[in-house]
């Protein structure tokens, strides 16, 4: 989840570096809130918020937002649903208020929506983890809807961009909830939309990729292949980008993957991993792959190599989830195996990391 962004593009917060530095004068210590955002400290943040609230440090309207945002972000990553939804009601039926010319003593000429973009997202988002799905689904729909009036108006090109690429956010996000429910014909034609729209051949190749995935999750194979095929068509457009040969390798693995060659898609995930020794897809597929020809103890080295050589990139749920299947079947004192796995995970993984995801 991204760092709050205001609704006025040219007064983001913590887009970049240069933003966080930009805005310290404007935000009680926003780069340290930046920090352990990035740090995954999201209780470290939780306390910081709390004390800044206790101590009175936050004099500015656009300040109770900017910790409010960090705190329900904070609260969704620890999982607690219930609370980060009681801190958007504080605000969310006055988002629309917070604007800079409501309080000219305080930002002189200075116009638009204080409000952080990322607490529209939330508020759509949030009741999907409390089980109320139509209701994310609704909310989205009316975000995406406030997007597009945004759209229709005249913007400078940085403004635009950035609300573009809110759009993208909010039908990607549309999407996953479609594709969860198998939902395919409305996820085709989501996607389908927004591949037509864009001309950037990276994002094109990217869109176009997820296009095949949901057909391949529906079935149709043969349209996936096809859909395959136009991306390596894109990408030989962008000559020597490692993330897009990667991206044709693991398409064409995946297809191997389903009609069981796994020794194919073995070699396409090595091809990824020769140039990128990061990819943790590739990593993680060409583990399973290696599963499922029984060779565990490779499927393993693969895996716990990854996690030993770049542990802050490697270490996620679903490779721990699959690191701990293999264990399962490797071994039958595998109990004793997950709990040094789970001493080291408890080191060094970030505050949100979902430690039950060891089955110990």
């Amino acid at each position: 989840m991204s760092v709050p962004y205001s609704d006025d593009p040219n007064t983001n917060v913590g887009d970049n570096t240069d933003s966080v530095i930009m805005y310290n004068d404007l935000c009680y210590d926003l780069s340290s809130l930046q920090e352990l955002a990035c740090r995954g400290a999201w209780r470290s943040i939780l306390d910081k918020v709390t004390q800044a609230r206790a101590r009175s440090l936050l004099s500015k309207p656009h300040e109770h937002l900017i910790y409010l945002s960090y705190n329900a972000i904070a609260l969704t990553k620890l999982r607690r649903f219930s609370e980060a939804v009681a801190e958007l009601e504080l605000v969310e039926k006055g988002l629309d208020i917070y604007r800079y010319e409501t309080y000219p003593h305080h930002y002189p000429n200075r116009h638009g929506s204080m409000a952080p973009f990322v607490l529209r997202w939330l508020h759509a988002e949030l009741p999907s983890r409390l089980g109320k799905r139509q209701e994310t689904l609704d909310r989205f729909y009316v975000l995406l809807q406030f997007i597009k009036e945004k759209l229709l108006k005249e913007l400078p090109d940085s403004s635009r961009k950035v609300w573009e690429k809110r759009e993208r956010l909010v039908i990607n996000s549309l999407i996953s909830h479609h594709l969860s429910f198998k939902e395919f014909g409305v996820c085709l034609v989501l996607i389908k939309d927004l591949i037509t729209r864009e001309s950037a051949p990276v994002a094109r190749a990217i869109l176009t990729s997820k296009l095949g995935y949901i057909q391949m999750q529906f079935g149709d194979l043969e349209g996936a292949k096809g859909t395959f095929g136009v991306i390596e068509g894109i990408v030989k457009e962008i000559k020597g980008d490692v993330e897009m040969l990667n991206l044709v390798n693991r398409n064409n693995a995946l297809v191997f993957m389903v009609e069981k060659d796994y020794a194919s898609a073995v070699r396409e995930y090595q091809e990824c991993i020769d140039r990128d020794n990061s990819d943790v897809v590739a990593i993680n597929n060409k583990a399973l792959c290696l599963m499922y020809m029984r060779d565990l103890s490779d499927s393993i080295k693969v895996m716990e190599s990854a996690l030993e050589r770049i542990p802050m990139i490697a270490l996620n749920e679903t490779i721990v989830v699959n690191l701990c299947s293999m264990y399962e079947l490797a071994y039958v004192n595998h109990s004793d195996v997950k709990k040094t796995l789970g001493t080291w995970i408890a080191r060094v993984a970030p505050d949100d990391f979902d430690t039950s995801c060891t089955r110990i």
